[in-house]
């Protein structure tokens, strides 16, 4: 922990999902900490707190400089139109990796997506593919970290699926038997950290990571375990392509611009295959899982109710 005291590591996405959970793992493990911010925040030891964006390229100047490593956290998971993916994924990422390579930073780690191996299905996933290129063209020391669907307290995109599953029923993909790979985010941040110090083994390379079960789950069997988590029976029920494509518009219709069901998502949903390649996890000796997803899922149901959201 002393040896991080000199090291000073810059987080986009710090007041995120992700983001605040690697800003509070980082400051404990004794790291001096930038991290970037819309808004002002509350004043705490070993945060700098850089007002700015992705879009101001002061901001991120001021973020990257003197930094030792750069941690890139922060993307656009849903938008409405290609260009907000555009802006957030790839003008964002290239922005940060020129901030990075201005203040000579050692180390870039960039937290791409698993929707980046199937660049065809959805404009999510083809702009993180663009924002990897980005990264690995860089020249930078990098290494890319590409997690499958993230749970854990706090997790806004895994709300829908605990409410209906309250009330018994889990409307899924068209295939129920479809895999996915998923990882709570506290074993995602502990994984990043561990990525942090330079070793040679780890550069120039991708990652992807998981909760370490063979194969993945299936979609019905992943739902099946959100029930088990608040202690409800449940139904799985496979929609077709079409439904999910019209409750993609009423969802816009209903949230607008916040809709979480939306045209590039229903394709992205009902590929059949989302888990993760057993071939580039990384190594045994650097990362393994720790939480198991069925308790990961409980206290996440859990911290919903604590908070009113469920």
């Amino acid at each position: 922990m002393a040896g991080n005291a000199q090291k000073t590591v810059a987080i986009t996405g710090a007041t995120g999902f992700v983001g605040s959970r690697m800003l509070d793992l980082v400051v404990r493990e004794g790291y001096d900490v930038r991290a970037l911010t819309r808004r002002r925040q509350d004043d705490r030891p070993g945060v700098r707190w850089i007002r700015g964006a992705l879009d101001d390229k002061d901001s991120l100047t001021k973020l990257c400089l003197g930094a030792d490593i750069v941690v890139h956290i922060a993307g656009v998971v849903n938008a409405p139109d290609r260009h907000g993916f555009e802006v957030g994924n790839v003008t964002g990422t290239l922005a940060v990796v020129e901030a990075a390579k201005q203040a000579s930073a050692n180390r870039f780690i960039h937290v791409s997506s698993l929707a980046a191996t199937q660049p065809q299905l959805s404009i999510y996933g083809d702009t993180k593919a663009k924002a990897e290129k980005i990264v690995a063209t860089s020249g930078l020391d990098w290494t890319i970290i590409r997690p499958p669907a993230v749970y854990g307290p706090g997790d806004g995109e895994f709300l829908d699926l605990f409410k209906m599953a309250r009330l018994g029923i889990v409307t899924l993909p068209p295939d129920a038997d479809g895999r996915l790979s998923v990882i709570h985010v506290e074993d995602l941040c502990r994984a990043l950290l561990a990525l942090l110090p330079e070793q040679e083994e780890l550069t120039a390379r991708i990652f992807e990571l998981d909760d370490g079960k063979p194969g993945g789950w299936t979609q019905a069997a992943f739902a099946k375990a959100i029930g088990w988590a608040i202690g409800k029976r449940i139904t799985a029920v496979g929609v077709p392509r079409s439904l999910l494509h019209f409750g993609a518009r009423v969802d816009r219709l209903v949230r607008r611009d916040r809709a979480k069901l939306t045209a590039d998502r229903v394709s992205y949903f009902c590929h059949d295959d989302w888990t993760i390649d057993p071939q580039m996890r990384l190594p045994a000796k650097l990362w393994q899982p720790r939480i198991e997803t069925r308790e990961g899922l409980k206290d996440t149901a859990k911290w919903y109710r604590q908070n009113d959201w469920l």
